[in-house]
């Protein structure tokens, strides 16, 4: 059974096999406390597409587990039939946190992969990615490996100063950085978080980029290093908005990974603070970036950071736990991000676009976010067939949000791209989740949204095993749908119906 992510065991093993769904009981209703908001307001990013829906109906946008039907639209559902046992039940007067994007990352695989499409294939998939024209999502999040991933186009392994004193990207702007630039005349509304997998192998105690600590005698030097990070990102036109001091601090491997307790991220994290002000920089820090079963460790480190006003969250990744874990940081005044989750393939292949709809819909976009994320980001934004290039732990095929063909000239869509698209082409930066009724896990289950524009958008899923009759209830209306298994839909409307 496939069910959307690799499982991570226990350190040094990451990614090597798949984890069964935990059922949640009962139903996750937003309440008004310890939802207060700590980011500013967004300028909505683009409006709700195919235009505002007629007054008193909702538009219909479906994707099938079947692939039958793929964000297609269908026809669209007006506000006057009766609520039914299964309601949705949208309040807008009780507001939760900013919707701050959808996306994934541009890894050095990915770009790889998509700087080798023919220029008018590549010139249409990241339209296709980023701006919410036609077939388009909208993406707007790009988490952003600083240095070497586990997916890289090849070996070796690289930091940007490798040897002490010779600081460099060039490696970034060979594919990377072209890429990004290109995505974001595409949809300049693009926000990048940065996250380095290493510090360069000379500041840490075993001397290589794979697994270790960072020496206490550099936390000034890595602090300049990621300083001197932003600041070349900035001069070749991608900003750093966001900003990790380490990708998953629990793990040590084969591929660059470095070791920091909490004390030692909050230590760090003081030292980066500085000298991002110094430097003149407004780039926000999130602490942690690793998994849903250590909430404890960002905890830790807000605590021991209150004082640092940059210092403005944590990040989480999907391999343990479960996403309800990020509440606690929301509760302690944090603000959540969702940064990383890979898909894999199903046992049964056939099987693994339904699976990953269900899982993905279920756990990043309606649990994560009713537990106060930010934002929706799987991993990468393009692997080939056996999901590569990659150098780490994916035991199984990882799947990125497109595949490129082992020709290198055809694309086909995954699973995650309409996963992204069903919240991406209806929710807008600065949106604002509101609150609404849901059943738990095997059920219909949704998240709901308030645009800066007063529309709403809600992303329904119908994780059971057979069509499901529901009403969505706004302001005393209610319209009536029949969502078949597995499948997910978002609807959008203009405004409370009746108004």
């Amino acid at each position: 059974m496939h069910d959307g992510r690799r499982k991570q065991a226990r350190t040094p093993v990451r990614r090597t096999g798949v984890r069964r769904v935990i059922a949640v009981a009962g139903v996750l209703a937003l309440g008004a406390a310890g939802y207060a908001l700590t980011g500013p307001v967004h300028t909505a990013s683009a409006a709700l597409s195919g235009g505002s829906a007629p007054g008193g109906a909702a538009h219909v946008w479906i994707t099938t587990a079947d692939g039958g039907k793929k964000l297609q639209r269908a026809d669209d559902a007006a506000f006057d039939g009766t609520e039914q046992d299964i309601d949705i039940s949208v309040d807008a007067g009780k507001k939760g946190q900013e919707f701050t994007g959808a996306g994934a990352s541009m890894t050095e695989s990915s770009a790889h992969l998509i700087s080798g499409l023919p220029q008018d294939e590549r010139d249409a998939l990241l339209k296709e990615l980023f701006s919410r024209d036609g077939s388009g999502i909208g993406l707007t999040f790009l988490r952003q490996p600083l240095g070497a991933s586990d997916f890289v186009a090849a070996k070796p392994f690289y930091s940007y100063e490798d040897e002490q004193g010779k600081f460099s990207v060039d490696r970034d702007t060979e594919e990377i950085l072209p890429l990004l630039k290109q995505a974001r005349s595409v949809n300049s509304g693009i926000r990048v978080m940065g996250t380095p997998w290493s510090a360069p192998g000379w500041m840490k105690d075993g001397g290589r980029l794979e697994g270790g600590s960072l020496k206490p005698e550099h936390y000034d030097d890595y602090a300049e290093y990621l300083v001197k990070a932003v600041q070349a990102y900035k001069k070749e036109g991608v900003p750093v908005d966001y900003l990790t001091a380490q990708n998953e601090p629990f793990f040590e491997g084969g591929y660059p990974s470095m070791k920091m307790t909490s004390a030692q991220q909050a230590d760090f994290l003081k030292v980066l603070d500085s000298k991002l002000g110094a430097a003149g920089l407004d780039t926000e820090l999130f602490a942690y970036d690793h998994n849903w079963d250590h909430p404890e460790y960002p905890l830790d480190v807000l605590a021991k950071t209150k004082d640092v006003k940059r210092v403005a969250g944590a990040a989480f990744h999907c391999y343990g736990g479960e996403p309800e874990a990020q509440q606690k940081v929301r509760d302690a005044g944090g603000r959540v991000l969702e940064t990383e989750c890979s898909g894999t393939d199903a046992d049964d292949s056939s099987q693994t676009f339904a699976s990953t709809l269900k899982w993905q819909t279920e756990n990043l976009v309606i649990r994560s976010m009713r537990a106060g994320s930010e934002t929706v980001v799987p991993w990468n934004l393009a692997l080939d067939s056996k999901g590569g290039p990659q150098y780490g732990n994916c035991g199984t095929k990882c799947n990125g949000v497109v595949e490129i063909g082992d020709g290198g000239d055809t694309v086909a869509k995954n699973a995650e791209f309409y996963v992204l698209g069903h919240v991406s082409k209806f929710v807008d930066r600065g949106a604002h989740r509101i609150a609404s009724t849901t059943q738990g896990s095997g059920g219909l289950q949704n998240v709901t949204f308030e645009n800066p524009d007063g529309s709403r958008a809600s992303v329904v899923l119908n994780a059971s095993g057979s069509s499901k009759r529901f009403s969505l209830t706004e302001n005393g209306k209610s319209l009536d749908y029949d969502l078949p298994a597995g499948a997910v839909a978002t609807f959008d409307w203009p405004g409370a119906p009746g108004n």
